[in-house]
């Protein structure tokens, strides 16, 4: 039983730290790359799907990512939700080639992305944080029903511990990372 409080526990400060993975990958830093666009759904015969499941997606140079769409006729409706996207890129098509070219960050704009950033991680910590609350209760209420001696909730509230501060340091070290490619010029 105190195993399987444990694992949930730390399944949930995984789950977190999947989350914030995928948050980050979707932040700009003014380089180009196929993960961006990964979160941009399109309309495709009446469903919304994902622009990748209806076009090859990847990488012109370092500051372009190329869109060819499998259909001629969807070339229209993936740039429109490209550009329709909240992350402020123009398409433009050539042909049956989108071109997404990134621009450039200003000094202004990458601190705020840094502070957009710096949120994300806060609530990824805030996730593995409740996870470990949640453990702990069911901890307490179980030595309360006498499941458990009160030595084995201890270590078992220390395990815990140990897997709450490994999880919010890989929080910080994302984080870290991840300003520091914003800020890079």
């Amino acid at each position: 039983m105190l195993e399987e409080v444990k694992k949930n526990a730390e399944q949930k400060m995984q789950r977190a730290l999947e989350a914030l993975k995928n948050d980050l990958a979707k932040v700009r830093t003014g380089r180009a790359h196929v993960g961006l666009l990964d979160h941009v759904m399109v309309e495709y015969y009446g469903s919304m799907v994902a622009v990748n499941q209806v076009a090859n997606v990847n990488l012109g140079d370092a500051r372009t990512i190329n869109v060819q769409p499998f259909e001629k006729s969807m070339i229209g409706k993936v740039e429109k939700a490209i550009r329709d996207c909240d992350l402020g890129l123009n398409p433009a098509t050539n042909g049956d080639l989108i071109r997404v070219p990134m621009p450039m960050l200003t000094e202004e704009r990458r601190r705020d992305m840094t502070k957009i950033v710096r949120n994300e991680a806060e609530s990824a910590k805030v996730s593995i944080r409740n996870a470990r609350r949640d453990a702990n209760d069911a901890l307490k209420k179980m030595l309360k029903d006498k499941e458990v001696s009160e030595d084995d909730e201890r270590r078992a509230q220390d395990d815990i511990q140990k897997a709450t501060d490994k999880a919010v340091a890989e929080v910080d070290k994302m984080l870290q990372v991840k300003e520091v490619e914003l800020m890079a010029v």
